[in-house]
């Protein structure tokens, strides 16, 4: 009887131990000294200085007050937008792992040359892990981009 309930025990404890040794090495979204800030920005596309979110596409840098530490990247996709963060998410911060986007087509990491790809975020060089993105809302009446975290 009591061979069966130690054995029991022995069991769970090692089933437990299994799914939670498999969900902390399966963290898609950032490596784990990711800054954590609360982002609140909101943006009228009416505004000259946004015109570039008009068309699919098109990007532009955030960096205002709620921001983020680094500042966004938003893009026009062709199914809304997307909102990512300017930290690189496979390393920790230092001075260049801010995310810079190139060609217009690519987001690149300075400091090791990772590479996503802007519409999507898809990992394209050197990370697995794609770019903190963020939910926003979009009011189509008045034209205004709602981002948050």
């Amino acid at each position: 009887m009591k061979r069966k309930f130690s054995f029991r025990i022995i069991a769970i404890l090692f089933i437990f131990s299994l799914l939670n040794a498999s969900s902390c090495s399966d963290r898609a979204e950032t490596v784990s000294c990711f800054p954590s800030t609360p982002i609140n920005v909101v943006i009228n596309l009416n505004l000259p200085a946004y015109f570039d979110l008009q068309t699919v596409g098109g990007w532009i840098y955030v960096n205002e007050q709620q921001s983020g530490t680094r500042g966004l990247i938003i893009v026009k996709t062709t199914g809304g937008f997307k909102v990512y963060d300017r930290n690189a998410p496979h390393i920790c911060p230092d001075s260049n792992t801010t995310l810079n986007v190139e060609n217009d087509i690519k987001i690149v990491c300075p400091k090791d040359g990772a590479e996503w790809i802007l519409l999507t975020g898809e990992p394209l060089k050197t990370s697995s892990i794609p770019p903190k993105t963020y939910s926003y809302s979009f009011d189509n009446y008045s034209n205004v981009l709602s981002v948050y975290y």
